[in-house]
């Protein structure tokens, strides 16, 4: 799977996919890095098929009108600590990857991995 983080989360959740066998880029990778706007990230996520893994609600509701990103997966933690927030993908990448191949839009929180599209 090809999954494209975005600047509100850290970097390292890049690494964290990457062992998993995932091809992972950041926003830091692209040009414009973090100051990427939404639309750049978008045509990203349609034309490299990469699954969109943010917090920015913006993104799900131009998924859910428009269709893009290609996939999303939404974080809705709230604040969270980078460590936990590496648990939380560790113990639940299995649910993530299930969701994803069946569903475009993803949702996890602190408990659990909602389908959602």
């Amino acid at each position: 799977m090809r999954f494209l983080v975005d600047a509100h989360l850290p970097r390292g959740l890049c690494a964290l996919l990457a062992r998993q066998g995932h091809d992972a880029a950041h926003t830091l990778d692209l040009p414009d890095q973090n100051a990427t706007k939404d639309g750049i990230i978008n045509q990203v996520s349609l034309t490299e098929q990469r699954v969109v893994v943010s917090k920015d609600m913006d993104f799900f509701y131009s998924h859910l009108l428009h269709g893009r990103p290609w996939k999303l997966l939404l974080v809705k933690t709230g604040n969270i600590s980078t460590r936990d927030l590496r648990a939380l993908f560790e113990r639940n990448l299995p649910a993530i990857e299930t969701a994803l191949q069946q569903y475009t839009l993803v949702e996890i929180d602190r408990s659990a991995v909602m389908t959602v599209l």
